[in-house]
């Protein structure tokens, strides 16, 4: 289709598509691996102080955090930057070595109560965000697993202990989908 455009809409197209592939550098450093599941739902890497410090400007009205707070790259004062704005803060304190079924039903519930505002699911890097975000719609939300899955895909390819309760979770619940 792009090989029909004239060449300055080929031009404007393909720069669309870069941009979306890869965000601008000032955007990506804000909110590292940021990916938009809906309007009020989104998951991204750490961001850093600066970035924690604006998320009320854009709208977020809570922030669920899903590493340990004594990773090396966590902010310390996360929680108190969050709080100066109003912005709900939980952090479900998942080993990134060991992903649980516990650790999900509790990242379900709390996605659950906090709807329906505008939330930031994140971790160090977005894969415990998007993993436990993907298990949450398909299962809890009965999205087609597929769809939610593209959203992993995005950030990366699911392995070990996460592929293993992806699955886990997926065959319980009756779910005939094979993280990929």
């Amino acid at each position: 289709m792009i090989g029909a455009m004239r060449p300055t809409a080929r031009a404007l197209a393909a720069a669309a598509v870069f941009s979306f592939v890869f965000p601008a550098p000032a955007q990506a450093q804000k909110l590292p691996n940021l990916v938009e599941i809906t309007p009020r739902l989104f998951t991204s890497g750490q961001p850093g102080a600066d970035a924690l410090g604006d998320l009320k400007a854009q709208g977020f009205e809570a922030v669920i955090y899903l590493a340990p707070p004594t990773v090396s790259d966590a902010v310390k004062d996360e929680p108190l930057i969050l709080a100066r704005q109003g912005i709900t803060y939980v952090n479900i304190p998942i080993r990134f070595s060991d992903p649980t079924e516990a650790d999900f039903e509790t990242f379900a519930a709390v996605v659950s109560s906090l709807a329906p505002r505008k939330v930031l699911v994140h971790c160090q890097v977005n894969m415990r965000a998007s993993s436990m975000v993907f298990l949450y719609r398909a299962i809890k939300l009965k999205e087609p697993p597929d769809a939610a899955y593209k959203a992993v895909a995005q950030v990366w390819s699911p392995h070990g202990p996460w592929k293993k309760l992806m699955e886990a979770q997926l065959r319980k619940n009756g779910i005939a989908f094979e993280p990929y």
